[in-house]
């Protein structure tokens, strides 16, 4: 009965429309009250959920990926990924995904990057002939490499939620190969659309071209290497990694662009401070949330559950997949790493799946999810910047999907995708 307390709340506050953050903390609270055990464990749990030092690079990298965003760095490296491939059949849509491949190594945020690349390449595409609907689908879909490759800080909630006895440094590491893969499937169905529709090739403007915007994109892609390699080093912690990548994108935005000036340090400042409190409230109602799961023995019964369904990893992860695109749809992604983790990691570590791979899979499913209605963030943000209904795209997106779902399961059952590269630094 307590199950049906904790969850039947849950579900009804959030089929009415309650903020996820209240339906976590209310569910919670109903849970304990009919335990009888005393109200405030809920803050107990709450404070020390936040109370993670840890969670201090999530607020410092959402405010660098603010920060590039206006500061200029991501419009140099579109007009560099435009240099390079935009003579290819649907030219600005090979761009497009590049330039979000290359920005997500900055950034570490689907919804950033959609807003930044999209607010730069879906005009672009729009104005030269390219559907709506297309440069809308290839922006959203494009965004979600910027979860799989460092920093991303999605990455750092998975390490933390799952006992912050998970290597991030790995982590990073891990996401590389799989975020490259998604990329290269989105270009490859992004190619075959643009042929289908027969969108036009952009012309090619010559290596001293392409050699000038690399050298002025290089201030802002240096920061890929800089986090990169100071936290796989372990020269610095992902941490101390987020404020230098603060303050260097102050530096390369105000005195190498010169395009940062205060009312765009105050925007960039005040987003990233409502961005973290909303991150912040999350995670403390969802360890309250958590840790009444793990009282109620949830993560044990679901390994005996998994159990009597197959004894097959492999029947397990489709499983454990199938119900995670399914919650994506509904949840939002940092609420959903935060709740299924506990939940989940005990299941299939189980089963002998590295907890790495199994956070490669986690990510990449739920940023599935940021771009499949009900919710759909990023999807929202890209049709917002396109101008056309969520319907309107969605009704040409399966393509996309196709190209995420053959990159999820690529990665699901060929682990050596995500565990070879970290090896590999060990």
């Amino acid at each position: 009965m307590e199950l049906w307390v904790l969850f039947g709340t849950f579900v009804v506050l959030m089929l009415v429309g309650t903020p996820i953050a209240f339906c976590l903390g209310i569910s919670s609270f109903a849970t304990v009250a009919y335990l009888g055990l005393p109200p405030l464990v809920v803050f107990q749990r709450l404070a020390s959920g936040v109370s993670v030092f840890t969670l201090m690079a999530i607020p410092f990298f959402i405010f660098a990926g603010d920060l590039m965003v206006r500061g200029g760095i991501a419009s140099r490296i579109v007009a560099f990924a435009g240099s390079l491939i935009g003579h290819v059949r649907g030219g600005l849509g090979q761009v497009n995904i590049a330039a979000s491949t290359l920005f997500g190594g900055i950034s570490g945020s689907a919804v950033a990057e959609a807003a930044a690349v999209g607010g730069i390449m879906i005009p672009q595409m729009k104005a030269r002939g390219y559907g709506a609907d297309y440069a809308v689908n290839v922006t959203s879909m494009a965004a979600l490499i910027a979860l799989l490759l460092p920093p991303s800080h999605n990455m750092i909630i998975y390490s933390i939620s799952g006992g912050g006895q998970i290597s991030i440094a790995d982590l990073f590491t891990a996401g590389i190969i799989p975020g490259l893969l998604l990329a290269l499937t989105l270009s490859v169905t992004a190619y075959l659309v643009a042929r289908r529709r027969g969108y036009p090739t952009e012309p090619f403007p010559g290596f001293g071209r392409a050699l000038h915007l690399l050298v002025v994109s290089v201030p802002g892609l240096l920061l890929i290497a800089i986090i990169f390699g100071g936290v796989r080093s372990g020269i610095f912690t992902a941490t101390e990694s987020s404020c230098i990548a603060v303050l260097y994108a102050l530096l390369v935005t105000i005195f190498v662009y010169r395009m940062l000036g205060w009312s765009e340090f105050v925007h960039a400042t005040s987003q990233a401070v409502r961005t973290t409190s909303m991150v912040l409230l999350i995670i403390g109602t969802a360890a309250s949330f958590g840790w009444l799961m793990a009282y109620l023995r949830v993560p044990a019964g679901m390994v005996e559950m998994m159990g009597t369904i197959s004894d097959n990893p492999l029947v397990i992860l489709l499983l454990i997949n199938l119900m995670l695109l399914l919650l994506g749809t509904f949840m939002d992604m940092s609420p959903l790493i935060i709740i299924t983790t506990p939940i989940f990691l005990p299941v299939v570590t189980s089963f002998g799946v590295d907890p790495v791979h199994f956070g490669v899979i986690l990510i990449l499913n739920l940023g599935i999810g940021l771009n499949t209605p009900p919710l759909g963030p990023v999807q929202f943000v890209a049709a917002a910047v396109g101008k056309i209904t969520i319907w309107e795209a969605m009704r040409s997106i399966w393509p996309f999907y196709g190209a995420g779902l053959v990159t999820l399961l690529l990665v699901t059952y060929i682990p050596a995708l995500s565990l070879w590269l970290p090896s590999l630094f060990r």
